[in-house]
């Protein structure tokens, strides 16, 4: 199958590397400038929302982040990353793309919710997130259990963006588990792969 990798190495494209290298299927990557090159006619047809990262392959496109990892969890079923609980995959999928997404959205622009305001959000409370994600990685190796899979790639991915930069609490728990996944050898490839595209510091 024909897979092209449309992403810009400071964009959640990154998400999709580490996943695209822990399948081990070949692809073609093109890179996208931000800005204009993101609104042409040509790229809009493939992504309207005028973002990366997209993955085109044989049979259509694939966009947003989470939806690309699963698509590819479930393509290529050798890879070991679709757990035998698919409900609890899904369920880490969605809560990073939900709730965990849109509190450090928020959180990050200084908006945080009331206690009159929380019932209208779908996370409720940065609070609420951070008690959640501590509270199974406490109990649990990887998010599906004791089996490293999709959701870790892209939920781990904000875990660790978030305790890098701020935008989530530190928390020992949280940091012990991104060390866990911090090693992957697909994880060091991406990452070796999206660093030679960055621009050259000025």
């Amino acid at each position: 199958m024909a897979l092209t990798f449309y992403t810009n190495p400071m964009s959640r494209g990154r998400i999709v590397r580490w996943m695209l290298e822990e399948v081990g299927q070949p692809y073609d990557t093109v890179v996208m400038a931000f800005g204009p090159p993101m609104k042409t006619p040509d790229y809009l047809a493939i992504n309207p929302m005028g973002k990366v990262p997209v993955l085109v392959h044989d049979h259509g496109v694939v966009t947003e982040a989470g939806a690309i990892c699963t698509w590819l969890a479930d393509t290529f079923p050798q890879a070991g990353l679709m757990p035998a609980d698919r409900g609890a995959l899904y369920r880490w999928m969605f809560f990073g793309a939900g709730p965990l997404k849109q509190a450090v959205t928020n959180g990050s622009k200084g908006w945080v919710p009331t206690a009159e305001e929380r019932g209208r959000f779908g996370y409720g409370s940065m609070d609420s997130v951070m008690t959640t994600l501590i509270g199974h990685l406490g109990r649990n190796t990887y998010f599906c259990g004791d089996t490293f899979s999709a959701a870790d790639v892209y939920v781990g991915s904000q875990i660790g963006w978030g305790l890098r930069f701020g935008t989530l609490h530190t928390d020992p728990m949280l940091q012990a588990y991104w060390d866990r996944i911090a090693t992957r050898p697909a994880l060091s490839r991406a990452n070796a792969l999206d660093d030679a595209l960055m621009p050259p510091k000025s």
